[in-house]
């Protein structure tokens, strides 16, 4: 039984994934009717992981569905975008801080070692594979700050703005700085410097969040401020 919730979680995932990609690079624009039927033909899946899929669409903010209208692309409201990006850059300033006191010295070593091996996707990776190093090397800071609470904030946070923080890696030159990005952080991590983690930390979710808003107007996705 779990071999099959573990496959239908990684079916919804990967859909999840895809649409919420489509969303944030434009290919999908906002007002555009999702049609459960249809979606589920693309991808050759029933219509049950489909309506999981827009829940978890809806979560991030990415569709709306209202009674009786069905499920629709959102528009993307840069200022809650930029609300996100804040909340962010602050809990993943305070776990890096915690993680800096309170990780052993394996965590310590993986983490180094993880972000040694990763230099070549600096040079010819591509955005997904940077993008699944970067989930796992902010997971491992996650893992050692060692505070439950804080991390699934953390969790919930990023989850919620991961098509836009995949999408930063498909501006030109991202990938190389984000990786310098985080050697200044493993450094600091490495030296025992606490404040300075936390100072790197923040400073690098906001540099995400300025790539991420430069990426939705490159893309023509921001809404003119209405008040709403």
């Amino acid at each position: 039984m779990r071999n099959t919730a573990d496959r239908k979680g990684s079916v919804v995932e990967s859909i999840v994934q895809t649409l919420g990609d489509d969303i944030v690079s434009g290919r999908l624009t906002p007002g555009t009717k999702l049609d459960a039927q249809a979606v589920a033909e693309r991808f050759g899946v029933s219509r049950t992981p489909i309506r999981e899929t827009f829940g978890h669409l809806a979560a991030m903010g990415l569709v709306t569905h209202r009674p009786n209208r069905g499920v629709a692309v959102a528009t993307l409201s840069t200022s809650a975008l930029s609300d996100l990006y804040e909340a962010m850059a602050e809990l993943e300033a305070a776990l890096a801080r915690l993680a800096t006191l309170r990780m052993n010295c394996n965590q310590r070593e993986r983490l180094k070692r993880m972000h040694m091996q990763s230099v070549h996707l600096a040079r010819d990776g591509t955005a997904d594979e940077y993008a699944s190093y970067n989930r796992d090397f902010h997971a491992l800071i996650f893992e050692g700050a060692r505070s439950p609470q804080l991390q699934k904030l953390a969790e919930a946070t990023r989850t919620r703005l991961a098509p836009f923080r995949r999408a930063q890696f498909r501006i030109s030159n991202r990938i190389s700085k984000s990786w310098e990005e985080h050697d200044a952080i493993v450094m600091a991590i490495l030296d025992g410097d606490a404040d300075r983690v936390a100072r790197m930390m923040r400073l690098h979710v906001q540099t995400v969040s300025a790539m991420s808003a430069e990426f939705v107007a490159e893309h023509k996705l921001q809404p003119e401020d209405n008040g709403h």
